[in-house]
């Protein structure tokens, strides 16, 4: 027979002995592989043991005939390992039955021993197999039983034997020699079986120590989560390889400080404190920190960008508490797209919050703006009814007519901005673009609002050459552009200052400049300029009026026009806002945002009088 079929018989046979033994196992140790090898230790060499005893009796009836009453109670006894494994086989109670079986075989040698000689007997060495025989229990409570146990039963002997108290040998007959000779071999025979036992238990122990910690090196080389071990001071010293496709570094360069090396620097406190805490408290703690991941190309310039990691960590030691050093086991996990989602939510959360506000500041803005009319409307109309009773002359009567008109107008101008400013968010206001002379159209806005500016007291200044070409655009939507910016410079600039406009070829674009020596855009203030509804200052203590639409129309119709807009603002010096159109219409409406660059350029310094003239360029 070969030897591979002898290997696989033997294997078979140990299987089918294992599976037999297991069937005797209570259900508590089936559950733990150790507490299983441990059970069938404790179970098999006693069954093999008394099975033996029960089947030698009959050859030793045979042998030597009818037996004496001690080698009756001798075989008799040889029959409680049998119950043992049966008190073991129904309750589960390892520790209970190990001493048990010292007691038994203490008993037994105690037995023989008397009636042998006492502590002479051939029987009393194997007072030494009780606590060796209890080792294999891997308990200390049963190996303290058993060791007081035999050291007791020896005293015993000893007791005995000294005070002359033992009853006749009932080995008369039988040399002493013989006797000493059986008991030492069967007890190192035993001792054989129970080194035998303890070799297997080893092994056992190793396998399954190895089994599990290949399982968790397994458990933690695939899971996408990140383990590690720290010393306090936040050195690594295991690291599993998820970390690669974390970070895209190999775990061996991550091992030291090496992924200390990769927290943001900013976060560096918080991640050792993390790690010192949890290894002095015996506490578990977290942190969420930024590391830096590194991409192929970044790696070898050694930069990378970060992305966000929660860590949790906890000491590796059981009741590590108030110990001076513990090493701490930690978990990463990457949070980069919950912090993105938190991120969102919070930027939702203000869009919300400017939303609402938007809404309140319009509600404001509105009621104050139609009010303000309406009530000259009504009143002066009130007063224009009332015409006998107050006796008003043609000349009173015109101006309280003038003045309806004016408060008329202002309300189809405030209600004309909100139509357009709705038409343009909804994506219904159109420009046709066609060729025209910016020139002319910028001259006449400037005429348009030069009587604006005399009363207001304020110097207009235009400054346009007069070859400036054909421009490819909206020659309503250009005006309208022009006459918000006028408008807004005039209304914002005190008594005695002066408001420029300019315009000029700058590459492919044409550029227009309106600049003011007004009170200036507050730096908070000055990147929200252009949004709906919105004007510099508080809105209940506004010293001018107005929707706050006018620069968003402009924004708005600058975009349409595939052209940028950019402002320049200081707090009582100024503004200059600057307006680039394409002069073709190749890059019609792309998107346009407000720019803000610094403080305004200063005031022209040639400030020409009423009336109205425009400044050609040099």
């Amino acid at each position: 027979m070969s030897e591979q079929a002898k290997a696989s018989i033997n294997v078979t046979v140990s299987s089918i002995i294992r599976d037999c033994l297991d069937t005797l196992l209570h259900p508590s140790a089936r559950r733990d592989a150790l507490a299983r090898a441990h059970h069938r230790a404790f179970i098999a060499p006693r069954l093999l043991g008394s099975l033996t005893a029960l089947a030698a009796f009959p050859v030793y009836l045979a042998l030597h005939g009818a037996p004496t009453g001690l080698e009756v109670v001798g075989f008799a006894w040889l029959t409680a390992p049998i119950l043992l494994s049966y008190f073991l086989s129904r309750t589960g109670r390892y520790e209970a039955a190990n001493m048990l079986s010292s007691l038994a075989l203490a008993g037994l040698v105690l037995l023989v021993a008397i009636n042998t000689g006492g502590i002479a007997s051939f029987a009393a060495i194997w007072l030494v197999v009780i606590p060796l025989e209890a080792a294999l229990s891997a308990s200390r409570r049963v190996v303290a039983f058993a060791s007081a146990l035999a050291i007791g039963s020896a005293l015993l002997l000893v007791g005995l034997t000294h005070f002359d108290t033992l009853p006749p040998s009932q080995a008369a007959g039988v040399s002493t020699s013989v006797l000493m000779a059986g008991g030492v071999l069967s007890a190192l025979l035993y001792g054989c079986g129970l080194a035998y036992c303890a070799e297997v238990l080893g092994r056992t122990s190793v396998a399954l120590l190895n089994a599990e910690e290949q399982r968790y090196r397994l458990l933690a080389c695939n899971m996408s989560d990140v383990i590690s071990c720290h010393s306090r001071d936040g050195a690594v010293q295991f690291i599993s390889p998820a970390v690669e496709a974390m970070i895209g570094t190999p775990a061996r360069q991550l091992l030291g400080h090496g992924l200390f090396d990769r927290v943001h620097v900013i976060d560096r406190p918080a991640f050792l404190t993390a790690l010192s805490d949890a290894g002095r408290g015996g506490e578990a703690r977290s942190v969420e920190f930024r590391l830096r991941r590194e991409l192929p190309y970044e790696e070898r310039l050694g930069t990378g960008e970060f992305i966000w990691v929660e860590l949790r960590c906890r000491p590796m030691a059981a009741g590590a508490a108030g110990s001076a050093s513990s090493d701490v086991v930690a978990v990463m996990r990457d949070i980069t797209a919950r912090k993105q989602q938190e991120q969102a939510l919070e930027q939702a959360r203000a869009e919300a919050e400017r939303a609402d506000a938007t809404r309140s500041r319009f509600l404001a803005t509105v009621s104050h703006e139609l009010r303000t009319p309406l009530n000259a409307i009504i009143g002066f109309s009130e007063m224009i009814v009332r015409d006998e009773e107050l006796v008003l002359d043609a000349a009173r009567r015109r101006e309280y007519a003038q003045l309806i008109h004016d408060s008329g107008q202002h309300l189809l101008s405030v209600v004309n901005g909100i139509l357009d400013m709705s038409k343009m968010e909804a994506g219904n206001f159109e420009i046709e673009p066609e060729p025209f002379a910016p020139r002319p159209a910028l001259v006449n806005c400037c005429d348009l609002l030069a009587l604006k500016a005399r009363e207001a007291g304020i110097d207009l200044v235009a400054r346009a050459p007069d070859d400036l070409p054909d421009v490819d655009g909206d020659p309503r939507a250009f005006k309208q552009i022009l006459i918000n910016l006028v408008s807004n410079a005039i209304k914002f600039t005190e008594r005695g200052g002066s408001v420029t406009v300019s315009a000029a070829v700058e590459g492919p674009y044409l550029a227009l400049r309106v600049t003011d020596t007004g009170v200036g855009i507050a730096a908070d203030d000055l990147k929200r300029i252009g949004d709906p509804f919105f004007q510099a200052g508080k809105t209940y203590q506004r010293r001018h009026e107005g929707t706050g639409l006018g620069l968003s129309i402009v924004k708005t119709l600058v975009a349409l026009h595939g052209g940028t807009i950019s402002l320049a603002s200081k707090l009582d010096e100024g503004t200059t806002v600057t307006v680039l159109l394409p002069l073709t219409a190749k890059g019609a409406r792309a998107s346009s945002k407000i720019a803000t660059i610094g403080p305004a350029s200063s005031a022209p310094t040639e400030i020409r009088n009423q009336p109205f003239q425009v400044k050609k360029s040099a």
